[in-house]
């Protein structure tokens, strides 16, 4: 176990699947005690008890991003059982690839609500805590798709992601000081993510792309290296992809 990630609490929203699990497991298994939110609440059951039969340390609260009662709801939630919280990971993300001509304008506006209100519901919501305790850390999943623009067809998602790094990075100038920011930029790693697109040629496009992904295991690992810096070390963007992936 790593003496900076030991006895850490760590919120984690999309926490039912994903780079979000992998992620839970993964602190837990080094002694951080996580609070996992996400709206498939037998998902997130299930998960924290095994985390707790193998040891681990965990809580769950059924949740959604998109309101930021509810992530307040889930950060009171890690403050009221564990005494804090030191890390908020904003994870929970929709990637709905389609050709802008196709005009999916609902599709755009849950990427909007989820990708950048979401992130900026958890910000909201755990600021005040950050700022009372004079520590914690903001961890931010933008992508490899938020460096570059992913088009045709992920114009948009690319957006929300570009507004994420930017998001990040005005934070850490900010709240700079104590309060650390890292943004996570990955490249194709295997989750739900890939199944968001309805349009059937993005669709069917997508699953091939990432025939390439890596597990997101990779995704646990770089987001514990970044926990477990000494607090005078902030490690602002970390970007990984498939060592295949040309994108």
């Amino acid at each position: 176990m790593s003496g900076f990630i030991k006895d850490k609490v760590v919120v984690i929203t999309g926490a039912s699947s994903g780079l979000g699990e992998a992620t839970a497991r993964h602190l837990a298994e080094r002694g951080a005690k996580v609070v996992l939110g996400a709206r498939r609440v037998e998902k997130l059951k299930a998960i924290s008890e095994e985390i707790n039969q193998q040891g681990g340390i965990s809580t769950f609260k059924q949740m959604d991003v998109t309101s930021l009662d509810s992530v307040k709801s889930l950060v009171e939630h890690g403050v009221s059982t564990y005494g804090k919280i030191d890390v908020i990971i904003n994870n929970a993300g929709l990637m709905a690839i389609a050709p802008l001509q196709d005009l999916k304008v609902e599709e755009w506006n849950k990427m909007i609500d989820i990708n950048i209100k979401g992130v900026l519901n958890g910000i909201a919501a755990a600021l005040p805590e950050f700022s009372k305790q004079d520590s914690g850390h903001f961890i931010n999943i933008s992508s490899v798709a938020g460096i570059k623009v992913f088009s045709p067809g992920g114009t948009v998602y690319s957006g929300t992601k570009f507004a994420v790094r930017a998001i990040t990075e005005g934070l850490r100038h900010e709240v700079g000081g104590k309060i650390r920011t890292t943004s996570i930029e990955p490249g194709a790693v295997d989750s739900e993510l890939k199944y968001g697109s309805s349009h059937k040629e993005s669709a069917e496009f997508v699953v091939d792309f990432y025939k390439q992904a890596i597990s997101s295991d990779s995704v646990a690992r770089a987001i514990a290296y970044a926990i477990e810096q000494p607090s005078d070390v902030d490690i602002n963007e970390i970007v990984l992809r498939p060592t295949v992936q040309e994108f």
